[in-house]
């Protein structure tokens, strides 16, 4: 199975399922001598593990991660960083029913066509709870940028939206509710849609925004690997990612040139940001700002048909434990993803400048 690797000299591999013993991951060009707050990669897994509130899926797992390599005292070694989370809370026989069925909009399908052979319980490597992997790799990777800031939240849940720009939010709010948005009234507005929507059995999906602050001018490729193209395969490549915009986004296709542009200022900084901090595929030292829409999870607790293997249609209810809205614990897994991303380029920026 190919595409377990993300990166080109700050590499991360993943591995594990949802339901086996452990998942886990190797990180590979992560430079020696850096000094690392293990504390501060487990906080970025508690805010995305499950169980942590009544608005999020109710498996409880401690996602304490083991480092097995790469760490010597506290600091980096330039050799590979081993580390696995084990799995401790599986209830595999809650996927029992899907064993010869598929449900809808879920990679069941597409796994058991492709492959053969699926690890039904909990989506096997399907499954969102890879994702933790790649919030340890994200962490360390935020660590080497400790002169940039990172800094996601849930802009949207269905029809809700926050309806303030990213420069006017204060960001020490995110954390300060279950929702993980910095704007406590259409926090508690989305948590209770949420708690409804569980309610009914359906679920909702949402949007999740990142600003990266303190990105130095030049981190970019040009032609294929500009900076905002591999942003948004990293987003893309997140579980129930249906859309990425960055800077003006779909919005700036409606602006005329005059309306659009960033002009300078003397020490060239821009006096507007539509390009989200990108110019050219290369970062132009404004903040980077960019938007994640998520789809509501496909298992839901409701009567559904569908098909098993042989073509029969049949009735599926969802069982098991699952997000109503997985927003607010992407919003640790958008971070991580937006920090291998930067650490890469730094890294290439490196190679190529004195």
């Amino acid at each position: 199975m190919a595409g377990n690797t993300f990166g080109n000299l700050f590499r991360v591999t993943t591995f594990g399922e949802s339901h086996g013993i452990a998942i886990g991951g190797v990180i590979d060009g992560c430079p020696a001598g850096i000094q690392l707050d293990l504390e501060a990669i487990q906080l970025e897994l508690d805010r995305r593990k499950p169980g942590q509130s009544a608005i999020v899926t109710q498996r409880k797992e401690p996602d304490t991660v083991l480092f097995y390599s790469g760490i010597f005292e506290g600091i980096t070694t330039g050799t590979p960083i081993g580390f696995v989370i084990k799995n401790a809370n599986q209830k595999s026989k809650d996927y029992s029913h899907i064993k010869d069925s598929y449900r809808p909009s879920h990679a069941d399908y597409t796994y058991d066509q492709k492959y053969g052979h699926r690890d039904y319980r909990g989506g096997g490597r399907s499954s969102a709870r890879e994702t933790a992997s790649r919030v340890v790799a994200g962490a360390i990777a935020k660590q080497m940028l400790s002169d940039l800031s990172f800094n996601a939240y849930v802009s949207g849940v269905g029809s809700i939206k926050l309806d303030k720009p990213h420069t006017a939010l204060d960001f020490s709010l995110t954390e300060s509710n279950i929702v993980r948005c910095p704007d406590t009234d259409k926090a508690t507005e989305m948590e209770q849609y949420i708690k409804q929507i569980r309610k009914e059995g359906d679920t909702v999906g949402g949007i999740v925004s990142c600003v990266i602050s303190g990105v130095p001018v030049g981190l970019g490729e040009p032609v294929f690997d500009k900076l905002h193209a591999e942003l948004g395969k990293a987003m893309l490549s997140i579980n129930a990612v249906k859309g990425f915009e960055y800077g003006s986004g779909f919005a700036g296709s409606i602006l005329k040139g005059s309306q659009h542009n960033d002009l300078f200022n003397t020490d060239k900084t821009t006096k507007t940001n539509l390009s989200g901090g990108i110019q050219g595929g290369i970062s132009n030292g404004m903040d980077i700002y960019f938007n994640v829409a998520f789809k509501p999870v496909a298992t839901i607790m409701q009567d559904q048909q569908t098909v098993d293997k042989e073509g029969n249609m049949v009735t599926m209810q969802g069982k098991g434990r699952h997000d109503p809205c997985v927003v607010p614990r992407a919003v640790p897994i958008v971070e991580a993803m937006a920090a291998l991303v930067l650490a890469d380029y730094w890294l290439m920026n490196r190679t190529i400048k004195r």
